[in-house]
């Protein structure tokens, strides 16, 4: 990397950045999000605030980072937010393939509460790739919330949870979270348990292939009102009977999602993966609209992450 690199000029867009930022995340009641996301190319960054941590991906495909130029940044930045150093995290943020994404990188990391919108959730940045949360469907999680009253959820692929506390938050009668991952279970216990969430029997937490509880449901004929659908993009889990692949396999996952929706229900389903197309097949499943415009919030506007379709029976 170029010698010239100038820590201030990356410190001056931060400082821009969060002077509508801040503002915005308090008046949100909002402890975690984005203030930089790759805004100029000298500087292949995301940038997460955690309450008072910081959170630093380094996009290394795009432009390789030196580690002294690492330091550098990360000690300017430190100063400049008036964090402790050792509460400003860098992560290399590599092409993830399968499991890859959750495997643990260090054994000793502290966790902590970030709240968003009311709602209280564990986040560790420094044990996985990924932090517990993830801050670009805090939209659709509010959305999540304000359709939930009265209905029965169920939140497939549910890493740790947190469309189940919101869902649950916002009233429904009952919400089941269905994970492969004893630990991503027991973490969205401890995300129910941390808003005052605290009955197994209305709130029930499945380990399970998605699939498999899929087939397992259809036969049982359970039906639920609102369903969050957000598979990984390439899962070849051991505990899977197959590789997934949501670009291959989306048409026969939503048949499968869909034969679980009650009449009247909505379906959200969203993916991250790049270059993504929908099969237009699932046109003659169901009513399909997408609606990322309303589930990508404004701190990740400049690189959209995901994209989002809500799916209704015909």
């Amino acid at each position: 990397m170029d010698s010239a690199l100038d820590p201030d000029a990356l410190v001056n867009r931060v400082r821009k950045n969060g002077r509508h930022l801040d503002k915005w995340a308090r008046r949100e009641g909002i402890e975690a999000y984005r203030l930089y996301d790759r805004d100029m190319p000298e500087f292949p960054l995301a940038i997460d605030r955690y309450a008072d941590w910081l959170h630093l991906q380094v996009f290394e495909r795009r432009r390789p980072l030196a580690d002294h130029d690492l330091d550098a940044l990360r000690d300017a930045l430190a100063t400049a937010l008036d964090v402790p150093l050792p509460q400003v995290v860098v992560k290399q943020r590599r092409r993830q393939r399968g499991a890859s994404q959750y495997q643990r990188l260090t054994e000793r990391a502290p966790s902590l509460t970030v709240v968003e919108r009311g709602l209280r959730f564990e986040v560790n940045l420094q044990r996985y790739l990924d932090t517990g949360l993830f801050l670009d469907h805090r939209d659709t999680r509010q959305r999540v919330r304000e359709r939930a009253a009265g209905r029965t959820f169920l939140n497939l692929f549910a890493y740790t949870g947190s469309f189940s506390v919101y869902a649950a938050a916002g009233g429904a009668t009952r919400t089941v979270s269905v994970d492969m991952s004893k630990t991503y279970q027991a973490w969205s216990r401890r995300n129910l348990l941390r808003n005052g969430i605290d009955d197994p029997r209305r709130h029930a937490l499945v380990q399970s292939d998605v699939l498999t509880f899929l087939e397992r449901m259809r036969r049982a004929r359970a039906r639920f009102d609102l369903v969050v659908l957000d598979p990984p993009s390439f899962s070849n889990s051991k505990r899977m009977h197959a590789a997934f692949d949501v670009q291959r396999d989306q048409l026969a996952l939503l048949r499968a999602t869909l034969a679980l929706l009650a009449p009247g229900g909505e379906l959200l389903f969203s993916t991250n993966r790049q270059g993504f197309r929908l099969d237009p097949r699932i046109g003659e499943l169901a009513d399909i609209d997408e609606i990322t415009h309303q589930t990508v919030p404004p701190d990740f506007r400049r690189h959209t992450p995901h994209r989002c379709w809500r799916v209704r029976g015909i």
